[in-house]
């Protein structure tokens, strides 16, 4: 099982429009209500690959029980939070080619009691050992900058790993306090240094120094997992049409890229991107975990590499994959799965999240030591 935390959640509505003219009336060609936030894609993409995935988010107002309703139904397991204001309605305009508008609500504000009650929700389903706790998206009002933090310190003392998608001060944060994966666009990840990231090696270089952030845990965990179980800290950055980077500690950064697609949505692409590969460490780590007593391989949704698409590694030159990338064939494999189920992602309409099917047949091709001097600008 994974379980995801979205603080921030939303219902979102997307309207498919032949071309936005600021100031004018538009007529839609399609509409679709999708449950929304980076977690509940998440969580909807795992359960699409028939993985378990439980999802723990706030629940307020229409939109709240909107939300709980529809992740039911696509067989996400909710563990629901009530706080007294209504979660966020977004809208998310398309076109044709692929541009994407996006109007996100500000979301509720918390108060003091709601913000122990969601800490304690996710505290509670970290009692069931997951194979990885997602913390995902914005925080809302009253959450503030630590919050993260202090979840992943949750799920450190208890051995599970975690891994973080936010932003600005919460990411660093959650850096600081020593998430396993960070999960940041390059855009994220040049704001969090405050300059420009133009090469990838500007991207590796910053990843890294994200990595060096890091603070030992204030305590040892109470249930610690074998250190064959347990992945390295690593930063995985989208880059868009650009694939996405790996960069672990110790080891050589390793992109990989998809073929080139027509967009329809990169509504949570990023969010497949996570999903995919998660899906394919859970899945791989499998024997490791059951030695240990975890969960069955059915958890995992079965052999990911099955779901990740093709994999080229002709493509990936004579690079040999051992050495120092000693866990270099779980990881290469979750990467590839990643960047597949992030591309399947983004030929689908709204913020729907890809299928098995839909991911089946998307070639992804793997860079070991790759190019720094290639510029990411899309």
């Amino acid at each position: 099982m994974i379980l995801t935390f979205t603080p921030n959640p939303s219902v979102d509505r997307t309207i498919g429009v032949p071309h936005v003219h600021r100031g004018r009336v538009h007529q839609g060609t399609s509409s679709r209500i999708d449950p929304g936030g980076k977690g509940v894609n998440v969580a909807r993409a795992l359960s699409l690959h028939d993985a378990k995935a439980v999802a723990v988010i706030p629940i307020g107002g229409a939109e709240g029980r909107v939300l709980a309703g529809l992740l039911e139904e696509s067989g996400v397991e909710v563990v629901g939070v009530p706080i007294a204001q209504p979660i966020r309605g977004n809208v998310t305009v398309t076109e044709p080619d692929g541009t994407t508008t996006k109007f996100n609500e500000p979301g509720p504000v918390l108060g003091g009691d709601e913000r122990a009650e969601l800490l304690g929700g996710v505290t509670a389903a970290l009692s069931r050992s997951p194979r990885w706790l997602v913390c995902c998206g914005s925080l809302p009002g009253g959450l503030d900058d630590g919050f993260y933090a202090r979840v992943v310190d949750a799920g450190r003392r208890r051995g599970v790993p975690v891994a973080v998608d936010t932003s600005g001060a919460a990411l660093l944060r959650a850096a600081r306090a020593g998430a396993d994966l960070l999960k940041p666009n390059a855009h994220e990840l040049a704001e969090v240094h405050g300059r420009a990231l133009t090469t990838l090696g500007d991207v590796v270089d910053a990843a890294r120094a994200l990595l060096e952030t890091a603070e030992p845990p204030s305590g040892a965990p109470a249930t610690a997992q074998p250190a064959s179980v347990a992945p390295p800290r690593a930063v995985l950055v989208s880059l868009g049409s650009h694939g996405a980077v790996l960069v672990t500690a110790g080891r050589p950064a390793v992109r990989a890229v998809a073929e080139p697609v027509v967009p329809r949505s990169t509504v949570g692409a990023g969010d497949a991107l996570l999903a995919g590969y998660l899906y394919t460490r859970s899945a791989s780590s499998t024997t490791a975990a059951d030695d240990a007593g975890g969960h069955a391989a059915d958890d995992a949704g079965g052999h990911a590499a099955d779901d990740a698409g093709s994999h080229d590694a002709d493509d990936a030159g004579s690079h040999d994959v051992g050495g120092d990338h000693a866990d270099g064939p779980n990881e290469l494999d979750a990467l590839v799965a990643g960047v597949a189920w992030g591309t399947a992602a983004v030929r689908l309409p709204g913020s729907r999240m890809p299928g098995p099917d839909d991911v089946a047949g998307t070639r992804v091709r793997v860079e070991i030591d790759p190019d720094l001097d290639r510029h990411i600008h899309e």
